[in-house]
């Protein structure tokens, strides 16, 4: 089976990574993985060919998209993309096409995608399975009614099915998109999409840092780290509050997108308890060997964190409610305790830290961290079907 998946990642890298996780659950199929935003280093598995379009961005106030590589136009950017992605369908011929996110974001994108989901549609494109690939939460719209009608418009016309990464046992797309019951095509929850740890990570990756069990590991990260700053400079002032606490280790992880001064403010906290760094590879090793992590409320940092059982501070970010809601129920289950705006002051953000790693860890859950390999096999059937 051969499969086109389109993930357009403009700020963070959370839609960039989750779609990663379903290739690789493909293993024994042909994914060309289309992406469009700036580049990721990480490495891909060998069933994966990645076609890169001509990079667009957002700032981190949405102020509108703009090209990575100077001296091109926006325009001659977006026509270029659309003629590359229309050829490599022609070219391809999937049996499978999955669309991350659109139509219920990235319109701005629709210059490119609607002349794709049109031709397989009429026939000038092979007909493919065409299916939505969307997480738990949308954020909020300013007509949210013109907004509803045009998804749901949009999805009963040009698509097969919906996949919501997500498990109905904490939380359902009807949360945040009413006219879910208006779709005439297949709603299917995957079940949450993350990785897990290796066995043994704990020790493992204790042991490579050189940390013994009587030193409480803290990692910290921001996910793209395009609004981390917030969270992360606080926390590195609150550990002149817990110098004379248990051994502490704190490792911070930025994000790749954090702005370069403000990665080098951070990094000149570095001494021999604090490590900054911008990303790594490893990250859900470093959660499983950690006894507290510090992050914001981004779909993947959660799932990580439900995936590797450790005790966590979130602080949702405070642009639109998907964070703050994804948390809430988090916080619900007892998976972890929320910060406020108020918690972000360094002393008071070091009392927390103490109380958490003294606390007991957090209780079991029951949440279907599946995502990845449910939404293969459902793939993989109705192709066949």
């Amino acid at each position: 089976m051969k499969i086109i998946l389109y993930c357009q990642h403009i700020w963070g890298v959370g839609h960039y990574f989750r779609s990663l996780e379903i290739c690789k659950s493909l293993r024994q199929h042909d994914i060309v993985m289309v992406t469009g935003g700036a580049e990721v280093d990480t490495p891909l598995p060998a069933q994966v060919r990645t076609f890169r379009l001509p990079a667009l961005m957002t700032d981190r106030n949405y102020t509108g998209l703009f090209p990575t590589e100077k001296g091109q136009t926006l325009e001659a950017v977006k026509s270029e993309r659309s003629r590359l992605l229309f050829e490599l369908f022609e070219r391809e011929a999937p049996d499978a096409f999955i669309v991350e996110l659109y139509p219920f974001g990235r319109r701005a994108f629709r210059f490119e995608l609607d002349p794709v989901l049109g031709g397989i549609r009429s026939g000038k494109l092979y007909r493919s399975l065409v299916a939505c690939s969307v997480r738990d939460i949308l954020v909020e719209k300013t007509d949210p009614v013109i907004y509803e009608k045009r998804v749901v418009d949009i999805l009963n016309r040009r698509f097969d099915a919906l996949l919501v990464h997500a498990d109905p046992a904490l939380i359902t797309l009807d949360r945040t998109f009413s006219r879910l019951v208006d779709l005439s095509i297949p709603v299917v929850y995957t079940g949450f999409i993350t990785s897990k740890p290796i066995t043994d990570a704990r020790r493992r990756m204790r042991s490579r840092l050189g940390i013994d069990e009587e030193t409480a590991l803290v990692v910290a990260s921001a996910g793209g780290g395009q609004a981390g700053i917030v969270l992360m400079q606080p926390l590195l002032e609150s550990i002149a509050y817990l110098e004379s606490d248990r051994r502490l280790a704190l490792h911070v992880f930025t994000g790749p997108y954090m702005p370069a001064d403000e990665f080098e403010l951070l990094q000149g906290r570095s001494n021999s308890r604090v490590k900054v760094e911008r990303f790594t590879p490893d990250f859900l090793s470093f959660l499983a060997a950690a006894d507290l992590s510090i992050s914001m409320g981004g779909y993947n940092t959660c799932m990580n964190i439900l995936a590797s059982n450790v005790a966590a501070l979130v602080w949702p970010y405070p642009g639109d409610r998907e964070q703050g809601l994804r948390a809430k129920r988090m916080a619900e289950i007892g998976a972890i305790t929320v910060l406020s705006e108020q918690d972000l002051q360094p002393r008071r953000l070091a009392a927390l830290v103490r109380n958490s790693l003294i606390a007991a860890k957090p209780v079991a859950h029951s949440i279907n961290l599946d995502g990845a390999a449910h939404t293969a096999a459902w793939l993989q059937a109705a192709v066949a079907g």
